[in-house]
């Protein structure tokens, strides 16, 4: 008996299939993002060891040729970063604390330049002026949302102290004995698919250390052409300016530029108008220079992922998980297109009969967390 036509038109119903299919990949992911945020505590700060892992692979390595064990040179490894990231905090520090005095003269003929510039442009009487002024004192006194956000500011620091731990306590053991991690990572997999799972692995890691040694550059070469153009313009604090603009810069595309805003603003305060715009097109220039130049240099086609792929994942890091988010979401966007490539055999296909990442077939061999 002959089958009944279907009333649905194909192309409808077609689409319906997507349309469900999409639903469920997008629920799954939902509330994979929400089971997520019950553990964000542990799971952002083991995110960050593997980016560190990933950035202090090669100086782990070179102590430990040099050593000879893996355990001093993995706690050496941790300290020098505890060192360095305490360095350019102090510098910081000590640059505020010492030109404080200075400042706050600075800062008393700054708002006068300021309040000229304005009353002169938009026709201000020092009557509006003073008015503004104390609305604003009023709303900043009286605001809820801004004791909300103090108090939140204040748990978060809490979260960020402990994480900070965790961090520091799961790279240890990344760079200790990343290889028996990803070993029983892979082994938890069935044997048919160890190969694809530690081959897209090796290129997981590949994608990631290129991704972070070209962010070391960049954010370099950011704190330097941001700190000469604040030393040809006198800005106040400009050696801890180039250090905020380089842990910024860690944050793609946003971090670098909201970093140098500071620079904009002690601009602003210390010299005027004119000033904080001369600084403001210093700053978008480097920025356009590591945009257009340094990146796709030092990216290349290896770890390229489309520029907005890159503000949505940044977006949507925000969102998720605040500055950590935006900080781990092009990273984690390059590995994610990588991986796929790799399991759907679009990338270059691993060796399945050799190979250090390789944890298939028969063998209990540990897969190696990053090609030696």
């Amino acid at each position: 008996m002959p089958s009944t036509p279907s009333p649905i038109p194909a192309p409808v119903r077609a689409a319906s299939e997507w349309a469900w299919r999409l639903l469920a990949i997008a629920g799954a992911v939902v509330a994979f993002a929400y089971l997520l945020g019950f553990v964000s505590e542990a799971v952002i700060p083991v995110i960050v060891a593997v980016l560190l892992a990933a950035m202090l692979n090669p100086v782990n390595q070179w102590l430990r040729a040099r050593l000879g064990r893996p355990a001093p040179a993995a706690a050496l490894t941790v300290l020098a970063t505890i060192l360095a990231i305490g360095a350019l905090l102090f510098l910081v520090g000590s640059q505020l604390t010492g030109g404080f005095p200075q400042m706050a003269a600075q800062v008393g003929t700054g708002i006068e330049t300021i309040k000229t510039w304005l009353q002169t442009s938009f026709k201000i009487s020092d009557t509006q002026f003073t008015q503004y002024l104390d609305d604003a004192k009023n709303a900043l006194q009286t605001s809820e949302g801004l004791r909300s956000g103090l108090t939140k500011a204040g748990l978060g620091a809490s979260h960020v102290v402990a994480g900070l731990f965790i961090s520091l306590f799961a790279l240890f053991f990344f760079l200790f004995e990343g290889a028996r991690i990803w070993g029983w990572v892979v082994r938890l997999f069935p044997r048919t698919a160890r190969v694809r799972v530690a081959g897209a692995g090796e290129v997981a890691w590949t994608q990631l250390t290129a991704f972070t040694r070209a962010t070391i550059l960049v954010a370099l070469v950011d704190a330097v052409g941001i700190t000469v153009v604040a030393l040809l313009l006198r800005v106040p604090f400009a050696p801890a300016i180039g250090a905020i603009v380089f842990l910024g810069a860690f944050i793609p595309i946003v971090g670098a530029l909201a970093s140098g805003m500071v620079a904009v603003l002690l601009a602003l305060v210390a010299h005027g108008p004119i000033a904080a715009l001369l600084m403001l097109a210093g700053v978008l220039a480097v920025q356009q220079i590591e945009s257009h130049v340094l990146q796709p240099i030092l990216l290349g086609r290896a770890v390229s992922v489309h520029p907005l792929a890159v503000i949505l994942a940044i977006t949507a890091g925000v969102v998720v998980a605040g500055v950590v988010g935006a900080l781990v979401a092009v990273p984690l966007a390059a590995v994610v297109n990588a991986v796929v490539k790799q399991l759907t055999g679009s990338g270059a296909a691993p060796d399945e009969g050799a190979g250090s990442a390789s944890g298939g077939g028969e063998s209990d061999e540990d897969p190696a967390l990053s090609p030696s």
